[in-house]
């Protein structure tokens, strides 16, 4: 049932202080710094990405997510999803081109669980970060810290995930790869693709509505994700859980912090999707390996550690 929606194209997060966090996420994580706007806002993106950007850091009052975009094939793709989120209910609002530095014209909506999203179809393509499209090397040679090729994937918590997997599915086309259910046959996690990978975006069932539990980066290899660990503990960055395997997806992967408190995610492997494959289920009392498969236990600052 794909409807248009090709990938995900950025995130914009808010921290409480901006120079601090490209300490962070530009030095330590390797993100590259490609411009800044009349707003303060700071724009990187991975050194894969052919995207201008990918991440929008905002200095505000409060961490979190202000919101995250998808980007879909076409003009015309965006003028029909346009109607059809309205027709499900959604108020949307147009945002004008160049609102974001080299981004055309977004239209954004919120989601049953209370988030921020918005589909795109144009932004400026600056190609691979040192490396281009022609006769390409393999890698850049001044890459910074832990290297990060590409924005992959937020977890989000917030309540009406039925609500929220049937806008995804039936207006937006995305298909539901992995779950999580209870025995009565509530479902309490919901992970859901627009592409050939594990997950696109992923929904943790909660109360309180737009909360923000992470933004993921794809590194290459294993060795990568312990070399992560390594400059976690060497610049003495708040870590989470990790190295380890998740259950869920089959990805490596390590937890740490911002220093606004914002959660991130490095991660390499992972499980593969097509539309005929049917979803992996989990039971709910099996959570604990389904996200950390090794330790098969889950850290509760893991489940309440939410911007």
């Amino acid at each position: 049932m794909k409807k248009g929606v090709m990938r995900p194209g950025h995130v914009q997060i808010r921290v409480l202080d901006l120079d601090e966090a490209l300490v962070h996420y530009r030095d330590l994580m390797g993100l590259i710094e490609v411009d800044r706007d009349s707003q303060g806002r700071v724009y990187l993106k991975g050194w894969t990405e052919v995207d201008r950007f990918s991440v929008v850091l905002r200095e505000a009052d409060q961490p979190g997510m202000d919101f995250m975009g998808f980007k879909v094939v076409s003009e015309a793709a965006l003028e029909q999803l346009h109607g059809e989120l309205i027709a499900f209910g959604c108020q949307v609002d147009q945002i004008p081109a160049g609102e974001l530095e080299g981004c055309g014209r977004r239209i954004r909506f919120v989601a049953p669980t209370g988030h921020s999203f918005e589909l795109f179809a144009d932004k400026v393509q600056t190609g691979r970060y040192g490396v281009g499209n022609h006769n390409p090397e393999a890698w850049p040679r001044d890459l910074k810290g832990m290297k990060a090729e590409r924005f992959d994937h937020c977890l989000l918590y917030g309540p009406e995930l039925d609500k929220t997997l049937k806008l995804f599915h039936e207006v937006l086309g995305f298909d539901l790869c992995e779950q999580v259910m209870t025995p009565d046959g509530k479902r309490v996690a919901q992970f859901l693709t627009c592409s050939m990978k594990a997950h696109d975006i992923a929904f943790i069932d909660h109360p309180e509505p737009n909360k923000f539990h992470h933004a993921s980066f794809l590194l290459e290899t294993w060795q990568d994700v312990l070399r992560a660990g390594d400059l976690i503990s060497m610049t003495d960055t708040s870590i989470d859980i990790g190295p380890t395997r998740h259950g869920i997806t089959h990805g490596q992967t390590i937890y740490f912090f911002d220093p606004s408190g914002n959660r991130n995610e490095v991660f390499c492997g992972g499980d593969y999707f097509y539309p005929d494959h049917e979803p992996i289920t989990w039971d709910a009392d099996m959570l604990g390996k389904a996200i950390f498969y090794h330790d098969r236990q889950l850290n509760e600052r893991f489940l309440t550690a939410l911007t």
